[in-house]
């Protein structure tokens, strides 16, 4: 295998050692019929193959390199197929086509899940194309495959350095979404209170649809001094229906910076978010965080998060007042295909009228496992809720319930278009109240597309 791991990678510059881990090359098996400069080149054994190629690819000839690199990544032998798609991954990243590098990676990776040095190589892109975490997690399951010592080291001291160089970024999320419940309101006609039953409108009551979810946003990271970078983001998400009086939407509009000093980012942030329910305003907020994230090893990352937001409901201006969180979590990769991640939570929320003012804690635990060209997820939350006083005015209780949610999905990598593959998630949400109001169940199927590396 081309033994150029140098390559962007700074660091790891002559650790020719972890080839080990590359796939090897059966170089004598019969190839495909080619042409090069309009001779056919038949009866050739891969290793002229590879040859010819890497000769073209040296002398500026790219198109004929990748030409036959590409056929060679058809060939029926895995080993000639892994090495024909590692080579044109280096080159066409040397190119900086980094989505069609990866893409090429991550096809050794669904294969060889212990390429070790491909991993490394997906993770180098995903960075030059401003995908930091997926870059990192990346680095954390090579740990996980295992590693010598000294080559762990010198990958922890990578991993501490990553930064991504990309100045401008983006990204965007489609996704049809069927809903049983989307307003999530209880399905019950009335309401039980201390003075007699209150009848339920229609659109108080769990209402089902078919959405279509849009999510996305850009940013830019602008280089301050070496290890500051000022990071302004707008982004925006929003689930639509066929009646509009159920449109969710809501955006923000933050700016930040980002320091970094060996496995430790703060990255603070400040700015405005705004929410509208059925094309009309609902609720506009100032919002300040800080975010921490420390490497805690070479296989797991630690995240701190602290929030002070101040939001004014534009319905409703008793629920006005301020939300305090505070979260903490671990992500862990066990192995080169599966990886584990925890978070705690907490919040408290301050309103006007203290029926609308709550404290709540939680935990979600979520997974991973890569099963060849297959990503399986899941995740599962549980939180409790407690407001300070009756709800209603005094009407019926005060408001008590856990929420509980489970999911799970799927990315389909068989299929792949323009870089992007099919994701197939399901979600129960079941959220048990003292307060019939909100007290209620909800499934959801999101089909969507999303990257296929």
């Amino acid at each position: 295998m081309n033994r150029r791991f140098a390559t962007g990678l700074g660091l790891l510059t002559g650790l020719a050692v972890l080839a080990m881990t590359a796939p090897a090359g059966a170089q004598e098996a019969a190839a495909p019929q080619l042409t090069q400069d309009g001779a056919a080149l038949t009866g050739l054994s891969a290793a002229q193959l590879f040859d010819i190629a890497d000769q073209a690819r040296v002398a500026g000839r790219h198109d004929d390199a990748e030409a036959i690199y590409t056929a060679l990544t058809r060939d029926p032998q895995p080993e000639i197929r892994s090495e024909a798609r590692f080579r044109l991954g280096m080159m066409l990243s040397d190119q900086q086509r980094y989505q069609d590098a990866a893409l090429l990676f991550r096809a050794i990776l669904d294969e060889q899940p212990n390429a070790t040095r491909v991993r490394l190589e997906l993770a180098r892109v995903l960075a030059a194309m401003g995908d930091e975490g997926r870059a990192r997690q990346q680095l954390r399951q090579a740990q996980a495959a295992g590693l010598p010592p000294d080559v762990a080291e010198v990958v922890n001291r990578f991993a501490s350095a990553l930064r991504s160089n990309r100045r401008f970024g983006g990204n965007f999320e489609f996704a049809m979404a069927p809903d049983s419940n989307i307003n999530r309101a209880t399905d019950a006609k009335t309401l039980d209170t201390a003075i007699a039953p209150l009848t339920l409108s229609e659109d108080a009551r769990q209402q089902s649809g078919l959405g279509v979810h849009l999510a996305g946003q850009v940013y830019a990271r602008l280089p301050l001094t070496p290890r500051v970078m000022l990071v302004p983001r707008v982004s925006g998400d929003g689930t639509f229906y066929k009646s509009g009086q159920f449109n969710d939407m809501s955006g923000s509009a933050l700016l930040g910076f980002e320091w970094q000093a060996g496995g430790d980012r703060l990255m603070p942030s400040a700015g405005v978010t705004w929410r509208t329910y059925g094309g009309h305003p609902y609720a506009r907020t100032f919002t300040g965080d800080l975010r921490w994230t420390h490497q805690i090893s070479g296989r797991a990352q630690g995240d701190v998060g602290i929030s002070y937001a101040r939001t004014h409901y534009l319905t409703n201006s008793l629920q006005d007042g301020n939300l305090f969180s505070l979260s903490a979590g671990v992500e862990r990769a066990l192995s080169a295909r599966t990886g584990v991640g925890v978070t705690v939570s907490g919040q408290r929320q301050t309103a006007r009228d203290p029926q609308y003012s709550t404290t709540s804690g939680g935990v979600t635990v979520l997974g991973w496992r890569d099963m060849g060209k297959l990503t399986l997820f899941a995740n599962g939350t549980a939180r409790y809720l407690e407001s300070d006083a009756p709800a209603l005015g005094g009407l019926v209780g005060r408001r008590e319930e856990w929420f509980l949610r489970a999911g799970s999905g799927a990315i389909f990598r068989q299929v792949e278009v323009a870089g992007f593959s099919p994701v197939l998630r399901f979600a129960y949400e079941r959220n048990i109240s003292t307060v019939g109001i909100y007290d209620y169940r909800r499934v959801t199927v999101d089909i969507g597309i999303t990257r296929a590396f």
